[in-house]
């Protein structure tokens, strides 16, 4: 889509959020942690994709939300974001909400509509065996979430 740039941020390298960690009075973190921020911070907005775990989101996302809310400078705040999560029968649905919930306190504005659910074990797959979406239908989907999520970053942008 023209205008967009999507950057993956593995999140993996991240050691468990820890306030002993900290430096500089609360202001100072491990490396991966800073340059994690700093990618935060860099960021225009947020699609946040993620498989629902225990009906919330995964433990590893939770501790990235965690080290960007740290500190005095809070890299989430005032951006939009979007959900794409796959899961059972609900397609994700209560992960997403509970990262909705998560979000309020963090200060990011999510898209109203459209979210993206997905139900990960339907048949025929969604999705082949390396990962990739390969549902027409669910592609489309994407692409508005997309497109919505574009739309709503520029109009906060102008906003400032």
């Amino acid at each position: 889509m023209p205008g967009l740039q999507i950057d993956h941020v593995d999140i993996s390298d991240l050691p468990m959020a820890n306030p002993d960690l900290e430096t500089d009075n609360g202001d100072g973190f491990p490396p991966e942690v800073e340059s994690f921020r700093d990618r935060v911070l860099a960021a225009d907005c947020f699609l946040f994709a993620s498989p629902e775990y225990n009906y919330s989101v995964t433990g590893s996302l939770k501790n990235a939300l965690d080290w960007a809310s740290r500190g005095s400078v809070k890299c989430w705040a005032d951006k939009a974001a979007a959900i794409v999560c796959a899961g059972g029968d609900f397609g994700g649905g209560r992960g997403s909400l509970h990262l909705r919930q998560i979000g309020i306190y963090l200060d990011i504005h999510f898209i109203d509509k459209p979210e993206l659910h997905v139900r990960a074990f339907d048949d025929p797959p969604k999705f082949d065996a390396d990962g990739n979406l390969t549902d027409a239908k669910t592609r489309e989907r994407l692409k508005k979430v997309l497109l919505s999520l574009q739309a709503f970053a520029l109009r906060l942008q102008r906003n400032e």
